[in-house]
């Protein structure tokens, strides 16, 4: 990952969800912290594993 602010963050949570061996959809259940002044209420790891489970049928609403 290249970027600026918060990029080490993200790359933490995706080491971690590595690490652990989680999935995309486990991944979408995670509770990540957020301050609105300074970041999206829902994070950039978080919008692109929901965007992984609707690309290969697992949305959480179909649960």
């Amino acid at each position: 990952m290249a970027g600026g602010e918060g990029v080490p963050k993200r790359i933490d949570v995706i080491a971690t969800a590595i690490t652990a061996g989680m999935t995309a959809e486990d991944m979408c259940s995670l509770d990540l912290s957020y301050s609105p002044p300074f970041a999206p209420v829902w994070d950039p790891v978080l919008i692109a594993a929901n965007e992984l489970n609707k690309k290969i049928g697992r949305e959480k609403s179909q649960d």
